[in-house]
């Protein structure tokens, strides 16, 4: 039997030694190879791999959000290739997701692909991948390293947008999805507002109801609603309900 993998990593020197590495083994086939998370996404679309290596530190879209961008029944089996110290790598080795350590390790390796085969064999999808991604990243923040996204891949019919995170105004939650309102436009994402708001740094964005997030330097001015609830006035115009029950925040902020 023999497993396709993608390869993912914006250092071409990184991954011709991946590929060098796989194309030892006699039951990994090299399918393809990307240079950005923009690509990794229509390439695990189109090419349906059964595993992906994946490097976590890339420009424009990130490891992690290429996993956030895809349908837990559209990911591969997913190993994350990645320079972050020993300490905070720990947070990655839970269950499924596994991690290759740069420099690669050729032991370490073979113990990951090994991971790879036994995952592979057992031809289940891995239905909790992104939220153990959530987990992971939560302890990163608590260890102190900075884990925040500064981009988001929002994938729309068939297309990839890469939006930045500093051009948000405000957050909708709308079911499993968010609604993004960027200047006079509203671009929908599959996330829940939780999962987001996992992803976004604390110091940009605060939540102001149940269902809405704001970043915080597109308020303008803070206005006395009914019943106690509030009105955020942001630089575009539009308006956003805040609810009395997150009136700790409005003081947070000085409002």
């Amino acid at each position: 039997m023999s497993y396709r993998a993608l390869i993912v990593d914006d250092e071409p020197i990184a991954r011709r030694g991946m590929r060098t590495r796989l194309a030892a083994q006699d039951d990994f086939e090299v399918v393809g190879e990307c240079a950005d998370g923009a690509a990794a996404i229509e390439s695990i679309l189109e090419l349906k791999p059964d595993v992906v290596f994946l490097d976590v530190k890339m420009p424009e879209v990130d490891g992690f959000e290429v996993v956030a961008a895809l349908k837990p029944e559209q990911l591969p089996a997913v190993v994350f290739v990645t320079a972050f110290d020993q300490y905070a790598i720990k947070a990655f080795d839970v269950q499924a997701l596994d991690y290759v350590l740069k420099p690669i390790d050729g032991e370490r390796f073979e113990r990951t692909l090994m991971r790879i085969r036994e995952q592979l064999a057992r031809k289940q999808p891995d239905q909790d991948l992104a939220g153990r991604i959530e987990h992971a990243l939560a302890r990163l923040r608590q260890d102190g390293h900075r884990a925040y996204a500064d981009r988001l891949a929002v994938r729309t019919d068939n297309r990839v947008r890469i939006l930045e995170v500093a051009d948000i105004l405000w957050v909708q939650a709308a079911g499993n999805y968010v609604e993004l309102h960027v200047a006079n436009k509203v671009i929908l994402m599959r996330s829940t507002l939780t999962d987001l708001t996992a992803r976004l740094d604390p110091e940009r964005f605060v939540q102001v109801s149940r269902s809405a997030l704001v970043q915080v330097r597109h308020i303008r001015e803070l206005q006395q609603g009914f019943d106690g609830d509030y009105v955020l006035l942001l630089n575009n115009g539009a308006t956003v309900t805040g609810s009395r029950r997150y009136r700790q925040v409005f003081a947070r902020l000085g409002l």
